[in-house]
């Protein structure tokens, strides 16, 4: 989602400067099974471009002209489209979907003191963790619909536009819970005359991968790490490969030696690491300064004994490898799809890397029982205030 957001903020920034009215499409809650989630965007502007997707392709058009009509009444506008009326002809008969999902129209502009986009742009290429707040009303479609409001970074800047009483300090105890479980929420809050509606929107600082080795087989890893929008750093000791224009994909191309790597990087929780250098003392010397840091992935490519040689000589140079940290260690890398070719090994890799950040097993989705979408976060969670 996070490479979603940066194409957003992109057209927005292009959009504006062409002088064109645009508005910010939220999936704010979803009732049921539906193709996007709460805290889906996408960027409409009044000549008919989006950017993003609320849907896997069947709300857009609608969207689009009822964005058109919030833009032109300059005021946010909510939406519903009931996926599970087969005979609703506005949207198409027969979706599959069976959900109910309610989208925010918010039209936007730089004179608005709590631009989403703008305060987006604004932490662009930052690796700060940020919570956004879009209220509105989900009993009465008519009434005011206040739309973003709060924009909070783990850094510690705050832009809070709501004004001081129980709701802000309700909705503001909740950001916090979302820094702290780390997930999205739709929140309800009564204050006994009406009740106003909260996404409380988590979203972490991009995936940023670091790869040490710049031979052939880098390429693909690097080229599908790109679609998904993750930072690559694509690191190597050696000046004749690890060249920009060999890797036009990556964030980053770093000539350096192991010890010289962090110099480069501040690592994070939402760091991966890949070693592929096909030269083993670069790759232990690396693993030996990575460890320390506790990423929650770092893959090591080449068969088991390998990298149980490695633990081995790291151990009795005197580096401790605790269980926690070698649990945290993948060899060989990537998950067992029948990979050979280089493409497919990247293949490989990209999944497993995405299944550990994403705390899943990598399995077939038809051989898990539950719903693929965690019902608790769709849940609106109604508080008294």
């Amino acid at each position: 989602m996070q490479k979603e957001l940066e194409d957003i903020v992109k057209a927005y920034l292009a959009a504006s400067q062409q002088g064109l009215q645009t508005a910010l499409a939220t999936v704010v809650h979803v009732e049921g099974s539906a193709y996007r989630q709460p805290g889906a965007r996408m960027l409409i502007t009044e000549n008919g471009a989006l950017t993003g997707a609320i849907s896997g392709g069947c709300l857009e058009g609608d969207a689009l002209r009822k964005a058109q009509l919030a833009m032109m009444q300059q005021k946010p506008m909510l939406v519903t489209y009931d996926t599970t009326d087969e005979d609703d002809a506005t949207i198409g008969v027969g979706l599959g979907c069976n959900g109910i999902i309610h989208i925010l129209l918010e039209p936007l502009g730089p004179h608005l003191s709590m631009n989403p986009l703008t305060l987006l742009q604004q932490h662009a290429g930052r690796r700060d963790t940020t919570v956004m707040v879009t209220l509105f009303n989900l009993e009465q479609r008519s009434a005011p619909q206040p739309g973003t409001c709060i924009f909070i970074t783990d850094g510690g800047e705050r832009q809070v536009h709501l004004e001081d009483g129980p709701l802000r300090t309700a909705v503001l105890a909740d950001v916090c819970a979302a820094f702290t479980s780390r997930r999205s929420a739709v929140k309800t809050y009564d204050n006994g005359q009406e009740q106003v509606t909260a996404l409380i929107a988590w979203h972490p600082p991009a995936l940023q991968l670091l790869i040490a080795g710049a031979g052939n087989d880098v390429r693909p890893l690097v080229k599908i790490a790109a679609v998904l929008g993750w930072h690559t750093i694509v690191v190597d000791g050696r000046p004749a490969y690890a060249q920009q224009q060999r890797f036009p994909e990556a964030t980053r191309v770093i000539v350096a030696k192991p010890v010289e790597v962090l110099q480069h990087l501040q690592p994070d929780d939402y760091t991966a690491a890949v070693l592929m250098t096909h030269n083993y003392n670069y790759d232990i010397a690396l693993l030996t300064a990575l460890l320390p840091h506790h990423l929650p992935y770092t893959g090591v490519l080449g068969p088991a004994r390998k990298l149980q040689r490695m633990l081995q000589e790291m151990e009795d140079a005197g580096t401790v490898v605790s269980p926690e940290q070698q649990a945290r260690i993948y060899g060989p890398v990537g998950l067992d799809i029948g990979a050979d070719a280089p493409e497919e090994i990247a293949l490989s890799i990209i999944s497993e890397v995405k299944a550990v950040m994403a705390g899943a097993p990598g399995d077939s989705l038809r051989n898990n029982p539950a719903v693929i979408h965690q019902r608790t976060r769709q849940q609106v969670i109604q508080k008294q205030l």
